[in-house]
């Protein structure tokens, strides 16, 4: 009998049964697999770091090899990271790649500017930007053959504005590929060569698309290619994606590629590789083994676990901050942080976790103990490893020293909110349906908030995907965490992780 006990102690040390180290085992191989895959794609490629005065520049190309030139643009709150699918493919296809971060975006220092609901405000910031990284791509020996413009979302309004600078200037852009495109500046003479590509499930901006593709032949249709004159047009839909999907996109990829060829005469085959599907892979692979590690971490006493919550206390801790933080935020909201909406979101998540632990009624004992170690250990994982690797294969997530402060700030409501968090939740034990209502019911708090205050809280409904995904990846490790080790570990640590994700999200501004 007591070696039996061992044996199961040792086991659960070990990381839990032997169906689980399996897993392990499974999900450690295809970290393996993915990276090597994920590696290959830039295999063979010069890809240099660059500034274009203080815009930071990726700059992507074939060794020894001249091409025209593509300057490649993000979208709002977006990366050159986040557009590696495109400049990966095009570069490995002969073509010298630039993409860039805009102002305010990623690792640029330089906060937007300007009036962001004014086309001459920083609509006009962003494209001068653009110019410059044109110009600086222009002049490097290896281009050869032309110029084009790519960008995504907020960044195909900027590039048809630039391309349209530009030629005003006697430099004429040779093609505009625009992903997810809304942009008043398309007009039936101009962009002359444009590609649209939309994901399947935007509806809005297929519209648009379309409307775009009619200015030159009113009976258009998408997937098709008209010309008149010296205007050419072409509309597609990638299969099966919506808008960032389509970022990832293989058919997608292969038409911004073809089109480019077609302007220049070239023929390319680029890089037929999945990137989207192994980077899916890499990160639910990272995640699972963190499964592994929970069980290393000290194990809170059960007696000292968060009491259950009865139904009626578990809807007043969810529904009355959710009605009553958004009323009460809005009407004192002050912008104080160089960051887009960051400023609200921090008055927003201190208020609506304080108002649930008041409700709750709960006190210092509940957070005891604290546990370093599983901080810790859920730290690194979610922000070291998790985050290396979406730095390095999807959107940026490495801060600069200017972001650094602005975590340091969140953090002051995104540890409280979770520290609540783990307690309506009873530190990961509640059923599946509370802990799905409590984040559905925060996050209509926020689109509550948006829509009392549209002017300057539009960009909150921005972080609600950084919020589905935190939740889904960050919020699953924290439950485990808080299984073993209970509350205050899993909300703290959940807490620091919101606050990065936050503080790299979204841009720097300064306005003015």
């Amino acid at each position: 009998m007591k070696t039996d006990s061992a044996a199961t102690r040792i086991d659960s040390k070990l990381g839990g049964s032997i169906s689980q180290r399996i897993s392990v085992a499974i999900a450690a191989l295809l970290i393996l697999l993915s990276v090597i895959n994920l590696e290959r794609v830039r295999s063979g490629l010069m890809i240099t770091e660059m500034r274009v005065g203080e815009t930071p520049v990726t700059r992507y190309q074939l060794p020894n090899v001249s091409g025209p030139l593509v300057v490649v643009a993000h979208g709002f709150a977006g990366s050159r990271q986040l557009m590696q699918s495109y400049s990966l493919d095009l570069a490995q296809s002969g073509y010298v790649v630039l993409a860039f971060d805009f102002e305010g975006h990623g690792r640029n220092p330089v906060p937007m500017s300007g009036d962001v609901t004014r086309v001459d405000g920083t609509t006009a910031l962003l494209a001068a930007e653009t110019q410059q990284v044109l110009e600086a791509g222009r002049k490097l020996p290896e281009t050869v053959g032309g110029s084009a413009l790519l960008g995504h979302s907020m960044a195909t309004d900027i590039i048809v504005r630039a391309a349209q600078a530009e030629a005003d200037a006697g430099r004429e852009v040779d093609a505009v590929v625009a992903i997810s495109m809304f942009s008043e500046a398309v007009t039936a003479q101009f962009p002359q060569r444009l590609l649209v590509i939309s994901g399947e499930w935007e509806g809005a901006l297929r519209a648009a698309a379309l409307d775009a593709l009619r200015l030159v032949m009113p009976s258009a249709q998408e997937g098709q290619t008209v010309q008149v004159g010296e205007v050419e047009r072409r509309v597609v839909v990638a299969p099966y994606v919506e808008h960032v999907g389509v970022l990832f996109s293989t058919p997608a990829i292969n038409e911004a590629r073809e089109w480019l060829d077609g302007t220049f005469g070239r023929v390319s085959h680029g890089v037929d590789r999945p990137r989207g599907l192994w980077i899916l892979i890499l990160l639910t692979s990272i995640v699972m083994v963190f499964r592994a590690v929970v069980p290393w971490l000290p194990k809170r006493p059960l007696i000292a676990n968060p009491p259950p919550i009865s139904v009626g206390r578990f809807f007043l801790a969810t529904l009355v901050p959710a009605i009553g933080v958004p009323l009460f935020a809005t009407a004192v909201f002050h912008e104080f942080l160089p960051v887009l909406v960051a400023d609200y979101l921090l008055i927003h998540l201190a208020l609506y976790g304080a108002v649930q632990w008041l409700l709750l009624g709960a006190s210092r004992d509940v957070f005891k103990p604290i546990m370093p170690l599983a901080i810790v250990a859920l730290v690194i994982w979610g922000v070291v490893f998790f985050g290396f690797a979406l730095d390095r294969y999807a959107a940026s997530f490495l801060p600069t020293a200017e972001r650094l402060l602005i975590i340091a700030v969140l953090s002051l409501g995104t540890v409280p909110f979770l520290l609540a968090d783990s307690l309506v939740t009873e530190a990961g034990r509640a059923k599946w349906w509370r802990r799905i209502t409590a984040r559905v019911i925060f996050i209509a708090s926020l689109v509550v908030a948006a829509v009392l205050d549209p002017e300057r809280l539009t960009f909150v409904v921005i972080v609600l995907p950084v919020l589905l995904l935190f939740f889904c990846v960050h919020g699953l490790m924290g439950r485990w965490v808080a299984q073993r080790c209970g509350p205050a570990p899993a909300g703290i640590a959940l807490g620091v992780c919101l606050a990065w994700a936050l503080g790299v999200s979204f841009p720097l501004f300064a306005g003015g």
